[in-house]
């Protein structure tokens, strides 16, 4: 049997090994009928600080009956096994493919006595694997299902987004222990105009039980594909939680995050305030769980998808990612950890002790550890090449670019692709480390420099969504002609576009980094002046505006007599 290893290798020879997974990612999930253009969105950012922020590509393919594919799990590298290869698989950009399906995760880990060591697909391998293998949501589903029940599931527990042109589901899955395949999950639509969000913490409680109708179980996923199925969970779940003791009651109360995964007071505050402050953005009546979200009322849980006051556009969805609780009680500008420039960020770790009592910093939406994130449209309306796009960035999604990737595209631009650079090696043409050079230097005095910034990442920003309006009219045009060479035009069209705005990114953020760091340098602030004639040289106009009055007093109160200067004193 022929072995194929690209599937993951190419992830392990581009992303370092991680020891530790990070519980850290945050998604929306925003139906067609909650936006603007009618297109449905999903939204990703992928949050740990040792992984590398690249855009992955797969090209569709065809395999002879029994070739095989090694499994990487996505975190470590480790190899888990091998597993047979689908007859054809789908090109995938990023985390959507070729059919605009899109699939994105949050690890929320539940009880860990479920996790099943001996499993051989890890959840990032089934992300990617049941993109290259499903045209759409319910595809996904049945993929996710049937895979870890021929090979069994060795993760913990995860929330998955999944989207295609139609209709967006909400996942959530779990192992059932040690030596056993399959999982506990359960998977629901959701209802159109409505959006969704998860980060860290399950989410789905009570849900229909199987009717045959609009709920079925896994006995009979197949059923998956009628469109009136809009719940499908696994059939021996409620048994196994009573096996274990974990639940006594009849199976309609059953609820799969009180009994998988409990929420906390840190499932509340560090996970569940990001999708409060998220669903805050869009719904006038989310105060009524803002103490819920604080961690104070856990019995209070705010509802598994809510109905924006107004429909949605890409700049709205894109402005859900770009959140560090501002307007809120826990904006993070507003306490002294903020520093005197207001810093959006927190360095870790996240809790501390004084006086043995502990304490926290917010963990926000946008954070300093994101490898990558992404808003993706799938639009009906549009052939599958250019419908799809992938919104995509890198590093801290209150700073970064989300620049357009169509999902028909066969190549990516070399400043995202897989192995220019890695977390360990510096490049400089690699938006990664381009990106973080600039933010890295905001953060040292934010609120003096991120408007500069803003200013750069609107102008990008919305000549992308001009332009892809036009490249969509084109591109569509080339996809449904009946030349014979319309579709390689079309394809040929939109990879040229999307290489070139990604390199244009990159190429914009790295003159950025230039002028900020000329002008900001040591704390001052520098302005060219014209040279008059005569004069070889003129120095630049320099201003030191150095801490706000409010910081002054802070030292003041601190340690002010130390610092005083005597009556008549001057410097």
């Amino acid at each position: 049997m022929k072995k194929i290893t690209a599937l993951m290798m190419c992830l392990l020879l581009s992303i370092l090994m991680i020891s530790e997974k990070s519980l850290a990612c945050t998604n929306f999930l925003v139906t067609k009928g909650a936006t603007k253009d009618g297109s449905t969105m999903i939204s990703y950012s992928a949050d740990s600080h040792v992984l590398y922020g690249e855009l992955y590509y797969w090209p569709a393919m065809k395999y002879k009956p029994g070739t095989m594919v090694d499994v990487y799990e996505w975190d470590s590298g480790k190899f888990l096994g091998t597993i047979e290869q689908a007859p054809v698989t789908y090109s995938v950009v990023g985390n959507i493919n070729q059919y605009q399906l899109a699939i994105g995760e949050t690890t929320y880990t539940g009880r860990e006595e479920l996790i099943n060591p001996d499993g051989i697909i890890d959840y990032g391998s089934l992300i990617y694997l049941t993109l290259q293998r499903a045209k759409n949501a319910r595809e996904a589903i049945h993929t996710i299902v049937t895979l870890t029940e021929k090979y069994g599931y060795c993760s913990s527990g995860e929330s998955f987004s999944i989207s295609d042109p139609n209709e967006v589901w909400i996942m959530e899955i779990i192992g059932k222990g040690p030596g056993k395949k399959g999982m506990a999950f359960v998977a629901r639509r959701i209802p159109d105009g409505y959006i969704s969000g998860h980060a860290n913490q399950a989410r789905i409680q009570t849900f229909p039980l199987a009717d045959g109708t609009t709920s079925i179980t896994s006995a009979d996923i197949d059923k998956v594909f009628n469109p009136g199925i809009e719940t499908v969970y696994a059939e021996d779940m409620v048994d196994l939680a009573r096996g274990l003791g974990w639940y006594e009651g009849d199976d309609a109360g059953f609820s799969f995050s009180d009994t998988f995964a409990p929420v906390d007071f840190s499932g509340a505050r560090f996970c569940e305030a990001r999708v409060w402050s998220g669903f805050n953005k869009v719904n006038s009546t989310m105060g009524e769980y803002l103490n819920y979200a604080m961690g104070y009322d856990l019995d209070n849980r705010m509802p598994l998808w809510i109905k924006p006051d107004k429909k949605l556009s890409l700049e709205d969805v894109i402005g859900l990612m770009r959140d560090y609780y501002q307007d809120t009680p826990m904006d993070m500008t507003k306490d002294v950890g903020a520093g005197p420039y207001l810093s959006t960020v927190r360095w870790r770790p996240m809790s501390w002790t004084v006086d043995g009592h502990m304490y926290l910093h917010e963990r926000a939406i946008s954070t300093q550890q994101t490898g990558f994130s992404f808003v993706t449209q799938s639009r009906s309306w549009l052939p599958d090449p250019v419908g799809g796009i992938i919104w995509f960035g890198v590093d801290d999604t209150y700073y970064t670019v989300y620049t357009p990737m169509y999902c028909g595209i066969n190549a990516v631009p070399g400043s995202f692709a897989v192995g220019n650079g890695d977390i360990m090696t510096y490049s400089a043409d690699a938006a990664f480390w381009v990106f973080n050079e600039v933010t890295n230097f905001v953060y040292s005095r934010a609120s003096v420099m991120t408007p500069e910034l803003q200013a750069k990442q609107k102008e990008l920003e919305q000549k992308y969504i001009l332009e892809t309006a036009d490249i969509d009219k084109k591109a569509a045009e080339l996809f449904l002609g009946k030349d014979k060479n319309s579709a390689k035009k079309g394809t040929e069209l939109i990879t040229s576009y999307s290489v070139d705005a990604g390199n244009n990114t990159v190429k914009e953020w790295r003159e950025l980094y230039k002028f900020l760091f000329t002008k900001y340098m040591d704390g001052n602030i520098k302005t060219r002046k014209a040279v008059p004639e005569g004069y070889k040289y003129v120095a630049p106009d320099l201003k030191q505006p150095g801490y706000p009055q409010e910081w002054l007093m802070r030292i003041v109160i601190d340690n002010g007599e130390k610092l005083r200067m005597p009556a008549g004193a001057g410097h």
